[in-house]
């Protein structure tokens, strides 16, 4: 059960993360996991890679922008759990890109 995404085990708490005017946030959960899995299984299988690595960036980019810049005001442990995840994912969206420019396709 480890392996599961936490996309699909927690997906109605990380709905929570998305500000207010987010419509259907549970579906964006959902479809984002799904889009994270195929990144992982079409570079793991070496099909399509560098699309694959370079529109998981722009997802990972997507997140940082609309989820957790917005949180950054905040104080306290929430302030210091976004800035977290801020930070991991915009490393993850550096090794994204990084990755993209070591496939030719």
């Amino acid at each position: 059960m480890k392996l599961l995404s936490s996309h699909f085990v927690n997906g109605q708490a990380m709905a929570g993360f998305f500000p207010d005017w987010v419509p259907i946030p549970i579906v964006i959960v959902y479809l984002s996991g799904l889009a994270l899995v195929s990144a992982g299984v079409s570079i793991i299988i070496k099909v399509y890679t560098k699309l694959a690595t370079r529109l998981l960036a722009l997802l990972l980019l997507l997140i940082v922008l609309l989820i957790w810049v917005p949180g950054l005001g905040a104080e306290g442990q929430e302030g210091m759990t976004t800035m977290t995840m801020m930070l991991k994912d915009l490393g993850l969206l550096g090794g994204a890109l990084y990755m993209s420019g070591q496939f030719s396709k």
